[in-house]
């Protein structure tokens, strides 16, 4: 380690962050933020191996991902006890560091790249976001849980016929959002499970602002106990390894949560009941997942598909042709598909 500031150039830093040297700043808050973004520039310079197949270009393109992160995280910023930073024009990252990491207990480093996803975390959890399906009224995401901003999912659990409204369990309910729709949709029993602390907290915190009705949230491995005539899931979309808390969100190594939820589903169904699977199918797009797997995983758990609704996204990545996966991204479709049980055990 070697301490810096003002003085030293991005070149520099980023030759020295490269070689593995971490770099603790001890300059101007705002001048660190700037050598940041100049060591990133340098990152993404680098020359790229040309893919051969969607696959090679979702993996090296994860590789470059990993890459860029470790060397960034090279630079560091000092945190004094109750998380006061000792730095000109540092900003009050009190409350965005209590959120993330709990009580201050001493003295420590912080990535600078890491301490600014906190301070972001902080502001969508203070001013939320807004959410179509719930009449605009917002999900305030915790850190560490995966925020609800691609509302097309959240669209088609609002617009898809329901089966019943008795009941209706929400697995892996992340934020609570999709409870919080089946809720205002008139289910009169919701169950919201995950096992997750910080997504529990965060739906029973966005549920109860919510007024959601009889919802409860329970920690549980995929299913509560009992049946429901609806149970709903939207899974981790791409069978790969998470290289951080919040990409479990999407990164999930086997599809081990899909084939969960579809293994179990016909045994937590009420006659006549519906389980609703939320998946994108970029991973059909990459090379890591075929349709033909998918629809014999359906089989294999004695499902059969009543009918499916299919969006495409409208993020900003979907039309972005820098990006190493745009082809996948712009073929990308969302679909729900209603799946009922063949037999009742």
């Amino acid at each position: 380690m070697v301490t810096a500031d003002d003085r030293m150039r991005a070149d520099t830093a980023y030759r020295l962050a490269c070689e593995g040297t971490a770099i603790l700043w001890r300059g101007d808050f705002h001048n660190a933020r700037r050598l940041l973004e100049a060591m990133g520039r340098r990152a993404d310079r680098g020359r790229r191996r040309e893919p051969s197949s969607p696959a090679e270009a979702f993996h090296l393109h994860r590789q470059a991902q990993s890459r860029r992160a470790r060397t960034l995280s090279m630079l560091l910023v000092p945190v004094e006890p109750g998380y006061h930073i000792p730095l000109r024009r540092a900003p009050d990252v009190r409350l965005a560091c209590t959120e993330a990491y709990g009580v201050a207990e001493g003295p420590l480093v912080i990535p600078l790249r890491e301490l600014l996803g906190l301070i972001g975390a902080h502001e969508w959890r203070r001013k939320g976001v807004a959410v179509p399906a719930l009449g605009g009224d917002p999900i305030h995401p915790h850190y560490g849980v995966f925020s609800p901003v691609r509302g097309e999912y959240v669209r088609l659990v609002a617009e898809a016929p329901l089966p019943a409204r008795t009941s209706a369990f929400d697995i892996g309910t992340g934020t609570g959002v999709l409870a919080a729709v089946l809720a205002r949709r008139g289910v009169r029993r919701v169950v919201a499970t995950d096992q997750d602390p910080r997504a529990l907290a965060c739906a029973r915190e966005n549920l109860a602002r919510l007024g959601a009705g009889r919802t409860d949230v329970l920690e549980a491995d995929l299913f509560p106990p009992g049946r429901a005539a609806l149970v709903v899931c939207n899974p981790p979309w791409v069978p790969a390894r998470p290289a951080t808390p919040l990409e479990h969100a999407v990164y999930d190594p086997g599809s081990r949560m899909l084939h969960g939820f579809l293994a179990g589903l016909t045994a937590h169904l009420e006659p006549g009941g519906e389980g609703w699977l939320i998946l994108s199918d970029l991973a059909e797009h990459l090379g890591l997942r075929t349709r033909a797997e998918l629809l014999e995983a359906f089989d294999r758990a004695g499902l059969e598909v009543a009918g499916r609704m299919d969006t495409r996204p409208v993020h900003p990545r979907a039309a972005d042709v820098t990006d190493p996966l745009h082809a996948a991204r712009a073929a990308e479709v969302t679909s729900l598909w209603r799946l009922v049980a063949r037999w009742t055990p």
